[in-house]
C-alpha cells in the first residue's frame, strides 16, 4: 500500500460529465477527466485489504460482487500512486484483456464490494473503474501499448465465430500462446456488442478499432462480412481448423406479444442502435438509414442499460418525447435491510439518458410497473399505445404477473423500441455445428464453468453460453475459453 492514510486524506472523486445540454448536441463520448496529481490521490485512497472483496466476484444474495476478471485491484491502485505507470498497466494487463472497453462501459463489481464503501453505498469507495481507465489510456498515450507478436507459432489454427468481448479475448489470448487466429464477424466491422451495441457516447468506435487494429498487428486475422452458418459453411470451418470458438452472442431479442407488434416504427432496440451507429459512422448520418426519432413521440420498453442507451441516443436525434416502461417496481434510493454490503446494491440508479431526458423534458423518463396492454396503428405504422401498470402475486404457489384493474392509460407512440432483453443466441449458427441447446437457448455445455459443446472440436463462450450478461463476463469467459482450448490442442496450458 503506496499511502497508508490515503482513504482517509482524500475523499472519492469521479471523473465529472459534461453537463446534459452540452452532451446531447452530439454523440461524443461525455466525461472529464481528472489530472495526474489528481488520479494519484484517488489511487492513494486503495487500502490494500487483508481481504480484497474487490476482486473476488463472489456470489452473494443470488448477485455476483467483486470483479469476474480477479483484476489485481491494490497491486495496479499501489503502482499508480506511485507513478509506476508502466507497472500499473503490466499489472492491468495480466488479468484484463482490454481495460480501455470496461473502463468505459463495466457496471464496476469491483466497487460495490470495496472495503471503503461498506458503509451501505458507494460515496466512498476506491474509484476502481475510473484508475483503470486512466491507466490504460496512459500505458496506449506512452507508448506502452505495443504489437506483442509470438514468437514461436504452433502451428494450430482456430476459427472464432463472432467478435464481440468473448470473441476478441479468446482470439487475443489463443494468439499470444502462438496459435493462429481468424476471427470471422457478420457485420461490416469488427466488434460486434463493443461496436454496434453500445452507442458512440459511451464507447467511441475508435477505441474499438483501435484494439482490433492493435489484435491485427499481433497477427489475429479479421473477416468481416462472414456470417457463419449462413454465407460461410460452418463444417467447413470444423474441417479446417483446428478448434472452433462460438462467440456470437445472446441477441434473440424478447418479444412483447402484443398485436400490431409487426406494424412500421417498432423495431428491437439493438437493431436501432446498430443503424443508428452504423450511420454515425458511414455518413455522420447524412444517410438517414436508420429508425429517425427525430420529433416522434418515442416509448422504450424496458429500463435497462439498452433501454437507457436508446433513451440518450433518442434525445440526441431530437425526439419530441421519451418514454420509457419498466415492468418492475421502482428499486429504493438506499440500500434495503435485506441487501447488506457487500452484495450488489439493489438501488435506484439514475443514468446519463436519463438525466438528459430530466434536463430537456422535466421528468424523469421512466414508468414503473407498466408494460404495454395494446398497440394502436394507423395505415400500418404504430400511432399510440395503451398501457397498464402490473405487479407481482402468488397464486397457487407461483409468483405470477398480473395487470392492476383500472389502471389503463392511453399515450402518443410513434416509435416503439423493444429493450425488454433476450432469449438467448440466434440459434441458427448454433445448429449449423450441430451444438446442442439449453432450455434457455444458449448452446449447451456440461457445466458452467466448461466451454465444450456437445461437437468435437467446438467451444462456446460468452452471452452465447450464459445468456445476456456483461462486457465484463464476457471478456472473462472468453479467457477461460481460450485456455480450455490450448490445453485441448496442446495438452497443458501456459495461459
Amino acid at each position: 500500500m503506496g499511502k497508508a492514510d490515503g482513504f482517509m486524506l482524500y475523499k472519492r472523486v469521479e471523473d465529472s460529465w459534461i453537463e446534459p445540454s452540452e452532451r446531447i448536441k452530439n454523440f461524443k463520448e461525455f466525461h472529464n477527466h481528472l489530472n495526474d496529481k489528481e488520479r494519484r490521490e484517488q489511487a492513494a485512497r486503495c487500502m490494500n485489504c487483508g481481504v480484497p472483496m474487490c476482486q473476488s466476484a463472489i456470489r452473494l444474495g443470488g448477485m455476483v460482487t467483486g470483479c469476474p476478471l480477479h483484476n489485481f485491484i491494490p497491486e495496479w491502485n499501489d503502482a499508480l500512486y506511485k507513478g509506476q505507470y508502466d507497472m500499473a498497466a503490466w499489472r492491468l494487463l495480466k488479468t484484463s484483456s482490454f481495460p480501455e472497453f470496461t473502463g468505459r462501459v463495466c457496471p464496476a463489481l469491483c466497487e460495490k464490494a470495496c472495503n471503503c464503501g461498506n458503509g451501505g453505498d458507494i460515496k466512498d469507495a476506491v474509484t476502481i473503474h475510473d484508475n483503470e481507465l486512466y491507466i490504460i489510456e496512459k500505458a496506449f498515450e506512452s507508448g506502452y501499448m505495443k504489437p506483442q507478436i509470438p514468437k514461436v507459432r504452433s502451428g494450430k489454427k482456430i476459427a472464432v465465430v463472432g467478435s464481440g468481448p468473448a470473441g476478441l479475448a479468446v482470439a487475443d489470448l489463443l494468439n499470444r500462446r502462438g496459435h493462429s487466429v481468424t476471427v470471422y464477424e457478420r457485420d461490416d466491422r469488427a466488434g460486434g456488442l463493443l461496436m454496434y451495441g453500445i452507442p458512440n457516447m459511451k464507447l467511441d468506435k475508435k477505441i474499438v478499432e483501435r484494439r482490433v487494429n492493435l489484435m491485427k498487428a499481433e497477427g489475429v486475422t479479421f473477416v468481416t462480412g462472414a456470417d457463419v452458418g449462413k454465407t460461410i459453411d460452418a463444417s467447413q470451418l470444423v474441417a479446417d481448423y483446428d478448434a472452433v470458438a462460438l462467440c456470437c452472442g445472446a441477441k434473440q431479442a424478447r418479444r412483447l406479444n402484443v398485436a400490431g407488434e409487426e406494424s412500421a416504427g417498432i423495431l428491437p432496440a439493438v437493431d436501432f442502435l446498430k443503424s443508428v451507429t452504423q450511420s454515425l459512422l458511414n455518413s455522420d448520418f447524412a444517410d438517414k438509414k436508420f429508425l429517425d426519432p427525430k420529433g416522434k413521440h418515442v416509448i422504450i420498453v424496458g429500463g435497462g442499460d439498452t433501454g437507457n442507451d436508446c433513451t440518450g441516443t433518442c434525445v440526441r436525434l431530437g425526439a419530441a418525447s421519451v418514454t420509457a416502461l419498466e415492468m418492475m417496481p421502482q428499486p429504493p434510493a438506499e440500500r434495503a435491510a435485506n441487501n447488506p454490503w457487500p452484495q450488489w446494491p439493489k438501488v435506484l440508479k439514475t443514468d446519463y439518458g436519463q438525466q438528459e431526458v430530466i434536463k430537456t423534458e422535466g421528468h424523469d423518463p421512466r414508468v414503473y410497473k407498466t408494460t404495454i396492454k395494446e398497440i394502436y396503428t394507423k395505415d400500418g405504422s404504430v400511432c399510440g399505445i395503451k398501457t397498464v401498470q402490473v405487479e407481482f402475486k402468488n397464486i397457487d404457489g407461483q409468483r405470477k404477473l398480473c395487470e392492476i384493474e383500472g389502471s389503463e392509460k392511453e399515450l402518443p407512440a410513434d416509435m416503439i423500441l423493444i429493450a425488454a432483453g433476450f432469449t438467448g443466441c440466434e440459434d441458427y449458427t448454433a445448429k449449423a455445428f450441430g451444438t446442442d441447446l439449453t432450455p434457455r437457448n444458449v448452446v449447451a455445455t456440461s457445466k458452467s464453468d466448461d466451454y465444450a459443446t456437445s461437437q468435437e472440436k467446438v467451444f462456446v463462450a460468452g452471452d452465447m453460453h450464459r445468456g445476456q450478461s456483461l462486457v465484463v463476463w464476457a471478456i472473462a469467459e472468453g479467457r477461460e475459453c481460450a485456455r480450455q482450448i490450448d490445453e485441448y490442442l496442446m495438452g497443458y496450458t501456459n495461459l
